[in-house]
């Protein structure tokens, strides 16, 4: 089937662009939809630059048409909770991220950040850093991988991790470009990569602190869509967007808290996997949106992963569900990161899930599920 590609001049649209607006200011609100991983986005005119969300007014959006209403009692609530400067308007216009609230303001189903807001504000003492790896991958507009030759696939694995070179890189334009407009917006965006399949990469958001880590890496999402529409390129979050031997994608999170991060910390460290451990199930069921049916493709025990009701842990093991970076284990100190979740994860889960089981150990063991269900 032929794809239709719509493609619009951006040289005539850099004029309107250019155009001064006066004392007004356009802030887009952006929010997760019924899916719990796509996005939405509107903008509204304001008559001030804006310095904190509450400064902003609460809108409403018809959310019949993006899952999460019925057409006859349609009207849902966006309470702007996250500010970022904007890098396609550009200053001093904003990206406004919102929570989404029912018509009896109750939170919508796919509105995770208020639990994960509680649980964070619970264990500020604790001061949890996360750093969260976010995969992806480059599709063309007929949903075939980016640079791969039609009716056909590239070399084997090998050559692409962190490669350059024309023959082994596919998109590097759309990486740069995010990139920088990650810095501009104020994300927390600490590196990129090539990954190990073609048209396949990876940027790290953090460290950030408690809720900061899901409103950056949202941010940092939208930002990715945003600008491979400019492109004509789609961005993929399938955990195994191709069959066979290929790498899967996931959002492998690096966690500490401050006591993980001094000295003697390593037992801390062991102590909070192996409460991972008893809650693996419940974990896998929150890593990707699908309750763990998405995740099952990927984590096969193959391509650099722990098959999906196994858990295991290790010092610079790839193919474990928990790897401790060996510089933290010569350190004695540091981080570890959870390999499990999958690169459509909902950030607020994964991070609140993470904080309920390895510091308020408040949920039952969860092992004998694990065998149970996958």
């Amino acid at each position: 089937m032929t794809a239709h590609t719509a493609h619009t001049n951006k040289e005539v649209l850099s004029r309107y662009l250019n155009l001064p607006q006066g004392e007004k200011v356009q802030c887009m609100y952006i929010w997760i939809d019924g899916s719990g991983e796509g996005l939405r986005c509107k903008t509204r005119t304001v008559d001030f630059e804006p310095k904190a969300p509450e400064e902003l007014p609460v809108w409403n959006f018809d959310g019949s048409s993006t899952g999460q209403a019925e057409g006859s009692n349609s009207d849902m609530y966006l309470h702007p909770v996250a500010l970022f400067d904007d890098p396609f308007r550009l200053k001093p216009n904003k990206l406004v991220l919102c929570e989404v609230y029912k018509y009896d303001h109750r939170p919508a189903e796919t509105n995770h950040r208020r639990t994960c807001k509680k649980v964070m504000d619970r264990v500020l003492e604790e001061h949890p850093w996360f750093g969260m790896e976010q995969e992806y991958t480059l599709l063309d507009q007929s949903m075939h991988p980016f640079g791969w030759p039609r009716g056909g696939f590239p070399g084997p694995q090998g050559p692409y991790y962190c490669a350059v070179g024309a023959n082994n890189v596919y998109g590097r334009d759309i990486l740069e470009a995010h990139y920088r407009a990650c810095l501009y917006a104020g994300v927390i965006i600490s590196g990129t990569n090539a990954e190990v399949m073609p048209a396949q990469w990876e940027f790290q958001v953090g460290p950030c602190e408690g809720i900061q880590m899901g409103d950056h890496l949202w941010i940092a999402r939208f930002l990715l869509h945003r600008v491979c529409e400019d492109f004509g390129v789609v961005a993929s979050l399938d955990p195994k967007p191709m069959p066979g031997d290929w790498n899967g994608a996931g959002c492998h999170t690096n966690y500490s808290t401050e006591a993980m991060r001094l000295e003697g910390g390593i037992p801390v460290m062991e102590k909070a996997i192996e409460r991972l451990r008893k809650q693996h199930a419940r974990h896998i069921r929150l890593y990707d949106p699908n309750e763990g049916r998405d995740n099952a493709r990927r984590l096969t025990g193959l391509h650099e992963t722990s098959h999906i009701s196994d858990f295991s842990a290790g010092v610079a093991n790839r193919g474990a569900s928990i790897r401790i970076p060996r510089q933290c284990a010569e350190d004695g100190k540091g981080y570890f990161e959870d390999r499990r979740p999958s690169s459509n994860c909902d950030p607020y889960q994964v991070t609140e899930a993470m904080i309920r089981t390895t510091i308020l150990d408040e949920w039952k063991d969860d092992t004998q599920a694990a065998e149970e269900e996958f």
